[in-house]
């Protein structure tokens, strides 16, 4: 059986909003973000707090199509276009659907080596003057880097049409909890050799505080813009392919691990039920399988459109600074305080 999409033809946005609960127990620990820790927010009679940014639920998005044993895309999306980024050794180095910023990579475009650099340059001179020819765009991304098209790109350099290619996200999501309430804790790293030895080398015992959450209810909102996609002006395997695309990304996100950090391990609050939109309503979120089959057809259609490519960045590691530990008297090693961009 394979997903059919007719429902959607006439449809801007296909909307969710999916109910999730913790694994186990009723704690949860939400992303923080530097200098200002959890981000709740007050509604009227309840306090509600942001557990999964747009940048990062994007990122995790793209992960859903990787295969991180073989670095490579998974079987069921082979043959969709993206850049693999080589050492000089040819070892392997990154990948665009691994870059927080996709095409605009710093691997891709600040290397030394300026081969792929001058290729995108080239393929995207068209749109060095005057208004950006949007069709043009796409067309480019399509075969460079199809998930610039779902999770949006922003090309800033300015020997790239001066700085101006920006796609918005026509793939997004993100989580929120509502009804929540503070849970305060802390501990302490041990040191049990020299508890009063010098924190800032990594020594002695550091107490920490730590702040986890419980929740009314947890909901994992996602937006598949439609109206978008289509004004791509892409044919309509193209069109057909990213639709599929983005409601195969979601599909296996709420299918697979939803651990978003060691304190934040999450899960469909109704395994078994379907889950259904609430726009267009009725409609509801075909199977992996499904949309793997239904994948097959676009993904031929498109095979001329869309390369994969290798480019190489040859450049020295850079080291970045040393982290001071205890500084933060974080005991928490996956408090994803980052959020990685995902336009």
């Amino acid at each position: 059986m394979t997903a059919n999409l007719s429902a959607l033809a006439s449809e801007h946005r296909v909307l969710f909003a999916i109910d999730l609960e913790p694994l186990q127990g009723k704690r949860f620990q939400p992303t923080g973000f530097p200098g200002l820790g959890a981000a709740t927010y007050e509604r009227p009679g309840k306090t509600s707090l942001l557990v999964e940014s747009a940048q990062s639920m994007a990122n995790r998005l793209e992960l859903t199509i990787w295969d991180a044993a073989k670095n490579d895309v998974v079987n069921a999306v082979k043959g969709i276009s993206h850049v693999r980024v080589l050492r000089k050794d040819k070892r392997f180095l990154t990948d665009t659907v691994l870059e927080a910023h996709r095409l605009n990579s710093p691997y891709l475009l600040e290397g030394s080596n300026k081969t792929f650099f001058k290729e995108l340059t080239g393929a995207l001179g068209a749109l060095e003057s005057g208004p950006i020819d949007r069709k043009r765009l796409a067309e480019t991304l399509l075969d460079y880097d199809v998930g610039s098209l779902l999770h949006g790109v922003f090309l800033a350099k300015k020997e790239l049409a001066g700085g101006r290619l920006r796609v918005a996200r026509a793939l997004s999501a993100f989580i929120e909890a509502e009804d929540v309430k503070n849970v305060a804790s802390g501990g302490v790293k041990n040191d049990h050799v020299n508890p009063s030895g010098d924190t800032k080398k990594g020594f002695g015992n550091v107490p920490f505080a730590r702040d986890e959450f419980t929740a009314g209810r947890i909901v994992l909102y996602a937006n598949l813009d439609l109206a978008q996609i289509r004004g791509y002006g892409l044919p309509n395997a193209a069109s057909h392919l990213l639709a599929l695309l983005g409601l195969l990304k979601l599909r296996t996100l709420v299918d697979g691990d939803l651990r978003l950090r060691s304190a934040c391990d999450l899960r469909l609050a109704e395994e078994k039920a379907p889950i259904v939109a609430t726009k267009p309503e009725g409609f509801v979120l075909p199977s992996r399988e499904e949309l793997e089959q239904a994948l097959n057809g676009p993904l031929a259609e498109c095979a001329k459109a869309m390369k994969v490519r290798e480019a190489e960045y040859a450049d020295d590691l850079k080291k970045q600074d040393e982290p001071k530990p205890g500084a933060a008297g974080n005991a928490d090693d996956d408090q994803d305080n980052s959020e990685g961009e995902g336009e």
